[in-house]
């Protein structure tokens, strides 16, 4: 299959390399890897298994090499292309562009035995700065706010420059955890507060993504663990109707079902307890190089899960200006159902 790439996880899928300025060819047997002079001499130290190609002009000379290898027809993401550059790729050359939205994600959909273990990875350092988080609370969170919990998050999840971030980390309290995203605010952290934590790091490229919910106590029991108290009982209820969702949506998961049955499995179990309009997301989606990645886990999603695939589950319920609770794991579907990282 011909093929031609610009997203940087995607190029880096396929050669071991990628940067802010590239395409990727794949012509048959031969592969190019197109960038400017900034990067050249990393990517012929880099790749292996494509021919480093160096050009002011990446586009006129993908054209030059689609042109002289006399390609008839050529796989592409819409995705990848501005308007603008598409017709300047494609312009009166004599090649058909056949478009496939999530290319590269489709190819990468099922994750190999070494990709795995690189994601386990990546969940075990995330899962330790969770510890070292709930650690700095203890003895230092009081008071602080949204948005100094924020910064101390972030150093931590990074090991001070070690690590990347899979995405820029949500710390939420109280109302501010009833928006999914919630951006970081000036609310100071207090006594029994609700505090929520969405975050994750990246493993030589491959990403981790874990969400808690706690109520804050200044005492040595208080961590992100997923058995949680709140002194509040319309709390506790919310929380334990999340966490009863997430382990049926678990349990439920497995080779050979469709995505939107686990989206439903979960779903199901909020909606019992008088919460569905609460539920405004989808129940889970695909982690590797991107944070977000195919399968989709939702109620549209036909996609059947396949041994291999990695995702998240992560039901949660949001009652506006009051509080948001969301219990995100990933997990990677085995041969008889799925593993919790």
């Amino acid at each position: 299959m011909n093929y031609i790439l610009r997203g940087e996880n995607a190029v880096y899928y396929e050669c071991g390399f990628s940067c802010d300025n590239e395409i990727f060819l794949k012509l048959g047997s031969e592969a190019f890897f197109i960038t400017d002079g900034r990067y050249d001499q990393e990517a012929k130290e880099r790749i292996k298994n494509a021919e480093v190609f160096k050009a002011k002009d990446l586009i006129k000379c993908a054209r030059w090499i689609i042109k002289k290898a006399k390609i008839k027809k050529i796989v592409y993401d819409p995705k990848d292309w501005s308007v603008d550059d598409f017709k300047r790729l494609t312009s009166k050359l004599p090649t058909y562009f056949m478009q496939q939205s999530n290319f590269s994600q489709k190819k990468r959909i099922v994750k190999n035995k070494e990709e795995i273990a690189l994601i386990k990875e990546a969940v075990r350092l995330g899962g330790k700065a969770f510890d070292e988080f709930a650690s700095f609370l203890r003895d230092f969170g009081l008071g602080r706010s949204e948005k100094n919990l924020n910064f101390e998050a972030i150093s931590l999840l990074c090991r001070y420059g070690e690590l990347e971030l899979s995405f820029a980390p949500i710390i939420a309290l109280n109302e501010n955890a009833a928006k999914p995203h919630a951006l970081p605010t000036d609310l100071k952290l207090k006594q029994d507060d609700l505090i929520l934590i969405d975050a994750g790091v990246k493993y030589k490229r491959y990403c981790s993504d874990r969400t808690r919910t706690a109520e804050f106590r200044t005492c040595k029991e208080f961590d992100f663990g997923k058995t949680q108290v709140f002194s509040d009982k319309y709390k506790q209820k919310v929380y334990d109707t999340v966490l009863k969702a997430q382990e049926v949506a678990i349990k439920f998961a497995k080779p050979g079902v469709k995505a939107c049955e686990i989206d439903k499995a979960a779903r199901e179990v909020i909606e019992k307890e008088g919460f569905g309009k609460y539920f405004v997301h989808s129940t889970g989606h695909g982690v590797g190089l991107d944070i977000h990645e195919l399968p989709i886990i939702s109620a549209k999603s036909e996609t059947v899960i396949e041994e291999g695939m990695v995702f998240t589950i992560e039901p949660g319920i949001y009652i506006p200006g009051r509080f948001g609770v969301r219990i995100e794991d990933m997990v990677v579907a085995t041969n008889c159902g799925v593993e919790m990282f």
